[in-house]
């Protein structure tokens, strides 16, 4: 009966806007990683550290920080085993990153990969 309770409350118009808002700024975040670490020309394990004081990858940070805050009223407003598969959507958006933003080669596995988790993500939201 909980679970009704916490599925009903509020709109789900919102719950999926919320929703939708913290998969894009969990993209956001990956994104400015990447690009940051990219500036800095990476790092290794005993070099990790310096990552901490690049703008880029603070404001990453930043993004994450805001995306669990937006997590926490998903997850408050929706039920987790629908809520947290659809954030697997995040990784759609990766790959589209991948070959528009950092030119990188995309097979065709990855590919099938991206269509397999899409058709998930439809059966888990019609349920």
């Amino acid at each position: 009966m909980k679970g009704k309770i916490i599925m009903y409350r509020g709109s789900q118009v919102i719950s999926f806007f919320l929703l939708a808002l913290n998969i894009l700024m969990l993209f956001g975040g990956q994104i400015l990683f990447k690009l940051g670490l990219e500036k800095i020309g990476g790092v290794s394990i005993a070099s990790a550290w310096k990552a901490l004081f690049s703008p880029i990858i603070i404001a990453g940070l930043v993004l994450y920080v805001c995306a669990t805050l937006i997590w926490f009223t998903v997850l408050s407003r929706m039920p987790l085993s629908v809520a947290y598969p659809m954030q697997s959507l995040a990784y759609i958006l990766g790959l589209l990153a991948a070959i528009f933003i950092f030119n990188e080669p995309v097979s065709i596995l990855k590919w099938i990969g991206a269509v397999v988790i899409m058709v998930g993500v439809f059966l888990v939201a019609i349920d």
